[in-house]
């Protein structure tokens, strides 16, 4: 039986994105809604040594932060 609240193991997703920050300072992720990009970019930022930035382009607040 499937759990409809269980996360899908994305190690794979998480390697590449850790790859991409050793190289690049920003990294974006993009798609659809609901497949899982914040939630990836809290795991990989929960496991960082060095300080992260979280912009949620769906959120005003954060929007104008970028604007700033």
């Amino acid at each position: 039986m499937v759990r409809l609240f269980e996360m899908i193991p994305r190690s794979g997703h998480l390697a590449t994105l850790s790859r991409l920050l050793e190289r690049f300072a920003v990294v974006a992720l993009i798609g659809a809604r609901q497949i899982g990009k914040t939630t990836i970019a809290r795991t990989l930022a929960s496991g960082s040594s060095v300080p992260v930035t979280v912009f949620d382009l769906e959120d005003p607040r954060d929007v104008a932060r970028l604007d700033a």
